[in-house]
């Protein structure tokens, strides 16, 4: 996957100033060069597929150069064709980037933004942006502030499990399709295609658009994924987890998520089901695992031990 500069400019409301036709660089790597050795000359290592970031430090160091140095030493960075140039917001932009940025069809780019902000932003955006993807078949809802992924095979009824937690006032992410990336390590984010947005299925009725049926607040773009819940037919034969000490995990990339099973059957209230489960997981993150605090409750009771004891 890769992003052209013109999108980037689009995304991150950057004002061109030269180097019209390298809009369609394409950029394929998340990561920015910050120039430092490469203006004093030294290019050996340096990475021509990066995007390139001049703040007022870099610049301060150009303005020491006489103007014809000045130009020897960008001139080289210039021929190994850059994707572009982007500028932070008070750094006033030398002529000879303009005249270079023309010659070499390498766009000159200007934000209204401060180095360190700029540079932060821009990370977390080509990182998002550049991540490998993947879909995944299930609902993705923000409950009570725990990204929780229902999936389960069709017609098991993941769609109508959050519509009744949507009435509770839980957030839809993407229903039937989540596209998911890793934006850091231990982190899986999910979000919904662009043409699903605020959309979901339910059979017997067609499309809602919760946006419009429940109101602004029951929607957000994206949200960390930290629990997988999987709906399934009861089985008779099968043996489910009653204590929940046993831990099961999906590796999505390289995180490992937590996952449970959920039987379903004609009396379960699988919404309240599904928002237990997410408030338990919650806890547990919160240091509290009720599981194992019924366990050593029941260790200290067989050994003669007091479970409580008086203030």
């Amino acid at each position: 996957m890769a992003l052209t500069v013109e999108k980037i400019m689009k995304d991150r409301n950057l004002e061109i100033l030269a180097g019209h036709d390298g809009i369609k660089n394409e950029v394929n790597i998340a990561m920015i060069s910050r120039p430092g050795v490469e203006i004093a000359g030294f290019l050996d290592f340096f990475e021509p597929e990066r995007l390139i970031l001049i703040g007022s430090k870099e610049n301060s160091f150009l303005n020491l150069l006489d103007v014809k140095v000045q130009k020897e030493r960008l001139e080289p960075i210039f021929k190994l064709q850059p994707p572009a140039f982007i500028f932070s917001v008070n750094v006033v932009i030398n002529d000879i980037f303009i005249e270079l940025g023309n010659k070499y069809q390498v766009p000159i780019l200007k934000s209204d933004l401060r180095t360190t902000v700029l540079s932060s932003q821009l990370y977390s955006y080509l990182h998002s942006k550049l991540a490998p993807r993947k879909s995944l078949h299930g609902v993705l809802l923000d409950i009570h502030g725990l990204g929780t992924l229902i999936v389960g095979k069709s017609g098991i009824g993941k769609s109508e499990t959050a519509l009744e937690l949507i009435k509770r006032g839980h957030i839809l992410i993407s229903d039937d399709r989540v596209d998911v990336f890793e934006a850091a390590p231990g982190v899986v984010i999910g979000s919904a295609p662009k043409i699903l947005e605020r959309f979901i299925e339910i059979r017997g009725i067609g499309i809602v658009d919760v946006v419009q049926m429940f109101g602004a607040a029951c929607y957000r773009e994206n949200k960390k994924i930290r629990l997988i819940v999987e709906l399934e037919l009861w089985q008779e034969n099968k043996v489910y987890d009653r204590l929940g000490i046993e831990t099961e995990k999906v590796k999505i990339f390289d995180t490992e998520i937590h996952k449970l099973t959920i039987p379903v059957l004609p009396g379960r209230n699988v919404a309240t089901l599904v928002e237990s489960a997410a408030l338990n997981q919650k806890l547990k993150y919160l240091g509290y695992d009720a599981a194992k605090v019924l366990t050593e409750n029941v260790a200290k009771a067989a050994s003669g031990l007091e479970l409580y004891e008086d203030d």
